[in-house]
């Protein structure tokens, strides 16, 4: 199907979501894999997100990529800070120059109603809106998987370490985050995005 969504946020941060239908060989042209995936469905996101890469940079050196112990994978040097993610047959994938970033899409399934207790304080819960408790969550739970991403470095507590500030639902906004971890505070600013059955969060931050 090819690109679904796409938004340059400034000159040199931009981001993309890619529906998938093309075959392996469509991505192989571009960007050999990386590391071997048995599964033909993870195989396929993982071309798809690392093809958005040189889409949206034609001069990102995706063969540079190398992945850290937390999982993270980052370019030495980080002439290019980005974030992947997947979900069913989409691909979204932020790049940015100069700024740290995270990216998550996440679709809005009803299994997400079994584990909220453990993505968000019962603070978070209260705010959810009564008509759309679930897709709230959900937005919720990309926004935090952003900031793990953005982060990348080890494990976090969903619940301490990144807590919400609350947000009205809407088709689009922006989330607050006071983030701790290791005595760091760092204030968050992530935006978000409905669009049709997803939710798309980003954040990006200055380097450090």
């Amino acid at each position: 199907m090819g690109l679904f969504f796409q938004q340059d946020i400034n000159e040199y941060t931009k981001l993309a979501v890619w529906q998938i239908a093309e075959e392996p060989a469509f991505f192989l042209g571009s960007v050999p894999p990386q590391r071997e995936i048995s599964h033909p469905h993870k195989r396929l996101q993982h071309l798809a997100g690392r093809y958005l890469l040189r889409f949206l940079f034609p001069e990102f050196p995706y063969k540079d990529i190398l992945i850290a112990d937390t999982r993270k994978p980052y370019i030495p040097g980080e002439s290019f800070h980005f974030s992947i993610s997947h979900c069913g047959g989409f691909a979204a994938a932020i790049v940015s120059r100069y700024n740290r970033v995270g990216i998550d899409i996440e679709g809005f399934t009803p299994k997400v109603a079994n584990i909220i207790h453990k993505f968000l304080s019962p603070r978070e819960q209260a705010f959810l809106d009564p008509e759309h408790p679930l897709r709230h969550a959900i937005v919720c739970w990309a926004a935090k998987e952003a900031i793990y991403k953005w982060y990348g470095s080890g494990e976090m507590d969903f619940i301490r370490d990144m807590p919400l500030e609350p947000f009205s639902l809407a088709l689009a906004g922006s989330i607050h985050c006071v983030f701790l971890k290791n005595g760091v505070i760092q204030e968050l600013n992530l935006f978000y995005r409905v669009i049709e059955h997803m939710a798309l969060v980003h954040l990006m931050t200055e380097p450090v």
